[in-house]
């Protein structure tokens, strides 16, 4: 009898579906522009019942959600009761983007499969190993503990899947690794693994902090927010738009996709070429300092759209590291599929893994449902 898995992967206008017999993909697809004028389903739970109606789910033993923000309060996947499904809702706003369509997909699945287990994986459960030195902003502590303010960090599924696949890739146990993941898609974050646990990540209370992105701007002084909402009049929500949507790639060269910022680049645009340094500049900045915080370094993962497929990415960024042992070897660079692209004998040893975030919900969601019994 197969062990069979749906794993649903809501983002803000999307649901991504991967339907598991034991480790083998059954099933798999997208549904996309949710709630897009002329686009697809109207809304998250629509467009999860599209999914389901897709599917032969007989003898589905459980459903795995990505959720986004699991807050300070869930540090593990969970089996979702009622208790567990008003928490996430009251984390909301920590992720107003996307809690409530991760929440509106556990509704339609619950509806649709009362008799089937659901199980919540959450994005920043791997970051709840951070010391508190790493995840504490130096704000006033009544203020921040009264709002929830610290680092909670994100992508945790692909830096979990990442960092045990490069132990398995090097044939070196995972719990003697220390590894720096760069997860490097339209969304982006780095983050340090000691020992299969992370100890450091670029993103913050909200997605938006860190590394450049596709249309955010990562790391930012404050005081930016001040002086637009007090010289050019912006108001609370145009700014957040700013550095949400209209930032990053897109802001610096016009494009949000790295392949249109290589192109434009290599025909001499000049704001192309300021985009991408500024990106890979930001990027090696974060492996130095992650460096120093780690001590030892055995490996670099680079993942994601533009970490598993920009080898111009993947060259400036660690450009000049040579001091550190970190180096990639131009013939290695290329390629596709899980792969070393550091010369032999690197002291640290640079590679590039396919992240897989719906497999490690899948693994995570069967852990909690043979621990059910």
């Amino acid at each position: 009898m197969t062990d069979r898995v749906l794993v649903l992967n809501s983002g803000s206008s999307s649901v991504k579906y991967r339907l598991y017999d034991d480790e083998e993909i059954r099933d798999k697809g997208i549904v996309e522009r949710i709630g897009e004028p002329g686009g697809g389903p109207a809304d998250h739970a629509a467009a999860v019942r599209e999914v389901l109606d897709r599917l032969d789910l007989a003898g589905l033993r459980g459903v795995g959600h990505r959720v986004v923000h699991g807050g300070r309060t869930f540090s593990e996947p969970v089996l979702i009761d009622e208790r567990v499904f008003a928490a996430i809702e009251e984390l909301v706003p920590l992720a107003p983007l996307h809690n409530p369509a991760n929440l509106a997909g556990i509704v339609a699945a619950r509806e649709a499969l009362p008799e089937v287990p659901q199980v919540a994986v959450f994005d920043t459960a791997f970051h709840h190993t951070l010391p508190e030195a790493a995840a504490t902003y130096a704000i006033d502590r009544e203020t921040a503990e009264r709002y929830g303010i610290r680092r909670y960090g994100f992508h945790g599924t692909s830096h979990a899947y990442v960092s045990r696949r490069t132990a398995e890739l090097l044939d070196r146990p995972y719990g003697e690794l220390n590894v720096i993941t760069l997860h490097l898609g339209n969304g982006a974050s780095a983050c340090a693994v000691a020992g299969g646990r992370s100890v450091a990540t670029s993103m913050g209370m909200s997605p938006l902090e860190g590394l450049v992105m596709g249309t955010r701007s990562g790391d930012l002084d404050p005081a930016v927010v001040f002086h637009l909402r007090r010289e050019a009049g912006m108001g609370v929500d145009e700014i957040d738009d700013l550095l949400n949507h209209r930032s990053g790639l897109l802001g610096l060269a016009g494009v949000n996709d790295m392949r249109e910022v290589l192109d434009r680049r290599a025909g001499g645009d000049a704001a192309a070429a300021l985009a991408f340094d500024v990106y890979c500049r930001r990027i090696k900045g974060y492996l130095g300092a992650y460096y120093a915080l780690l001590g030892r370094v055995d490996a670099v993962a680079f993942t994601a759209g533009v970490g598993e497929h920009a080898a111009p990415v993947r060259a400036a960024s660690l450009a000049g590291l040579e001091r550190l042992g970190i180096s990639v070897d131009p013939a290695r660079n290329g390629g596709d599929g899980d792969r070393v692209i550091s010369p032999d004998g690197a002291e640290v040893t640079v590679c590039v893994i396919g992240t897989d975030e719906e497999r490690e919900i899948a693994r995570q969601t069967r852990a909690v449902l043979g621990a059910r019994g």
